[in-house]
């Protein structure tokens, strides 16, 4: 009989999580109380969720996930313990791979459109853990670099979900090995919390060797350090609501430097990373104005950067704030800086505007220090990668992604970045800069915003162009030179005829060059997706050789852009 009633127990617990709609709740308040002890790399939290229901059918059960280095101890409703089971949930929104899954099964059924409140516990070890990277092949140096988050007696620095999952979420399970599944589930979260309000009371031992705190995602520090009763030093913060920003928090032993635009906390032996950071912010931000304007609603609103311990670290960003090392190259510090005064100088609802502006003033910087052909070497210093996104986003949609709905950062920031440098070169400079000056994030609220915004300064219909790279993913040219014909003109010289194919899914205008002994001629021709169109050059002796694309534009191959022009070809 005993034998029955577990199989039975059994077989209702299978169906319960079958049934399980992991999507169902929208969590819609955190007031968490998040003790973090660096010395035992230990977090401990208490609190409460509030939780929303959001599906069209009433639910009784629900889904909190946290990092699969901690673990669930209690779960209350109403004052009394509620039942739950907890498992391992295979996922990569979390740094070890996976995460500690509670499967909650309520008193009751909670309608549509109704909320509960939930008190909660858990606690356990976040060490610095690559796992999710090295399992797909990564090596184990360069995972280290991407995935630094750790509490540690000297450093703690601490993202969230796609991270590390040290508050809780519900979200379906996600692999890095799946092309853009990860960005995607964790684009799709926020999207979900946006509204959502988060309040943090974060403590610390008095007696911990990390004296400095700095708490990240813009937020409001509702109240001064205190002491709490069991002598632990204490700051509050609220997040209302919480947008689609990251929670993270950071611990350190920080010294602060402030500059009329951003705050920079970095370590007591970095004060010339610090200067040199301020001094790169001081160089770029004339230039961003220049380019872009001043488009912050309070003039008064600042960046902040935090220092980070590993000098190989890679840098994220998460709304106003930047995480990075210091102990860079000045290179490094100008590019960083010039991404960063873009983001609080050019606020956008749309990424491909936001992230993809702020990549392009990078390339925009090295053409103003250096030239163009540096700004395109690092344009297409680029192109590997995106076409590698590109080919991902195509393995889970055969129609591909559009730029304006994508979620992999990468991709928006490469492909937006060739955007933008395209749009400058179709429009010219003037038309260019004068758009962006009289953009205003308030006003876009349309995908056609900006395309209405360009057209109407360059008096062109740019629909083509938005529609191939910005609505709808078509890919990426493929040109070729398909013949080259010179004409002899009576007066000297010759008339050249260049006809170029496009043989990708998105149109573009391109230089075609034709290269003499001596010198070269230039002509830019537009090439429709799918189709071929032809330019007329004059040179003054035989051109040697015809060369299409000066690396400005993104092509899936690069292989066919040169046709050497034969003598008995005229």
């Amino acid at each position: 009989m005993k034998t029955f009633v577990v199989i039975v127990l059994l077989l209702l617990g299978s169906l319960q999580l079958r049934a399980l709609d992991r999507e169902a709740f929208t969590f819609t308040k955190y007031d968490l109380n998040v003790r973090v002890e660096p010395q035992q790399q230990r977090l401990g939290v208490r609190g409460k969720i509030m939780l929303r229901n959001d599906s069209g059918s009433p639910q009784r059960s629900l889904s909190l996930q946290i990092s699969s280095s901690l673990n669930w101890s209690s779960i209350r409703f109403q004052g009394q313990p509620v039942e739950f089971l907890t498992q391992p949930y295979i996922s990569d929104i979390d740094h070890t791979g996976a995460l500690s899954e509670a499967i909650v099964v309520l008193p009751q059924a909670v309608a549509p459109r109704q909320s509960i409140e939930l008190e909660i516990g858990y606690e356990g070890v976040i060490a610095q853990d690559a796992t999710r990277l090295t399992s797909i092949g990564v090596p184990a140096d360069a995972a280290k670099h991407a995935d630094w988050d750790q509490i540690s007696p000297s450093f703690t620095a601490i993202r969230g979900a796609g991270y590390v999952a040290w508050y809780p979420v519900a979200i379906n399970a996600a692999s890095l090995s799946d092309g853009d599944a990860v960005p995607d589930a964790i684009a799709k979260w926020k999207r979900r919390e946006a509204a959502s309000t988060f309040d943090l009371k974060l403590c610390t031992p008095q007696n911990s060797t990390v004296p400095g705190l700095a708490i990240l995602m813009n937020s409001t520090e509702a109240k001064p350090k205190t002491t709490d009763p069991g002598g632990n030093t204490c700051r509050e913060f609220s997040f209302d609501p919480l947008r689609e920003l990251v929670p993270v928090f950071t611990l350190g032993g920080y010294l602060a430097s402030e500059h009329p635009d951003i705050d920079i906390h970095f370590f007591v032996d970095h004060q010339s990373g610090a200067d040199d950071y301020s001094s790169a912010i001081d160089e770029v931000t004339p230039l961003v104005t220049k380019w872009f304007g001043d488009h912050r609603g309070n003039p008064q609103l600042k960046s902040q950067l935090v220092e980070l311990s590993d000098a190989k670290a890679s840098s994220f960003e998460t709304g106003n704030t930047l995480l990075m090392p210091l102990d860079v190259s000045d290179t490094k510090l100008l590019l960083s800086a010039a991404q960063q005064v873009t983001h609080l100088f050019f606020p956008s609802p749309r990424s491909w505007i936001l992230d993809g502006l702020a990549s392009y003033a990078q390339a925009r910087l090295i053409e103003e220090k250096e030239g163009r052909q540096a700004a395109i070497a690092y344009l297409e210093a680029h192109r590997s990668g995106l076409l590698q996104s590109e080919k991902d986003a195509r393995a889970i949609d055969a129609n591909g992604k559009p730029l304006i709905s994508a979620s992999d950062p990468f991709r928006i920031e490469a492909k937006a970045m060739y955007v933008w440098w395209m749009l400058r070169d179709l429009v010219g400079e003037n038309a260019f800069d004068a758009a962006l000056h009289s953009y205003n994030a308030a006003d876009d609220k349309e995908p056609t915003y900006f395309e209405k915004l360009i057209e109407a300064q360059s008096h062109n219909n740019l629909h083509w162009f938005f529609d191939d790279w910005v609505y709808h993913d078509g890919g990426l040219p493929e040109l070729r030179i398909a013949s080259v014909y010179p004409n002899h003109l009576p007066s000297g010289g010759y008339m050249v005829t260049v006809t170029v194919e496009n043989h990708g899914g998105a149109g573009a205008e391109i230089p075609v060059t034709l290269h003499m002994q001596n010198d070269e001629a230039t002509d830019r021709l537009l090439v429709r997706a799918k189709s071929r169109a032809s330019v007329r050059i004059e040179t003054p002796s035989l051109p040697q050789k015809a060369t299409v694309n000066d690396g400005s534009v993104p092509e899936s191959d690069t292989g066919n852009n040169e046709y050497k022009i034969q003598l008995s070809s005229h």
